[in-house]
């Protein structure tokens, strides 16, 4: 799993990618030519504290990781964290990311 780290990579993704939207979280994908997978997540400090910002990064994470055959080849993905994730951190678990994670996935992906 390949990491998006640039400013300039975060935004083209933005401004040219397919916007896909879940309960929790919000995928933005474009192809590229890489011939891989790469990954940016994205979590504003309006999902809370530091702690609270970690732990869903963590969870994103571990979801991303579990279902990588599911995501295709030669795609950006930015996943985005809405703010009502970090309001129902108390709720949040790996289960409801990932249940939000793969219903995207089919939605784009069909």
């Amino acid at each position: 799993m390949e990491k998006i780290r640039k400013n300039n990579e975060f935004q083209y993704i933005y401004s040219k990618g397919k916007k896909i939207y879940g309960y929790y979280i919000l995928i933005y994908t474009l192809e590229n030519n890489l011939n891989k997978k790469r990954f940016g997540i994205v979590v504003s400090k309006k999902n809370g504290n530091a702690v609270c910002r970690n732990r869903i990064k963590r969870l994103i994470r571990e979801s991303i990781r579990l279902n990588l055959i599911k995501f295709k080849d030669n795609y950006d993905y930015i996943i985005i964290a809405k703010k009502n994730a970090g309001n129902n951190i108390e709720k949040l678990n790996l289960k409801v990311i990932e249940k939000d994670l793969i219903k995207i996935l089919n939605r784009n992906f069909k």
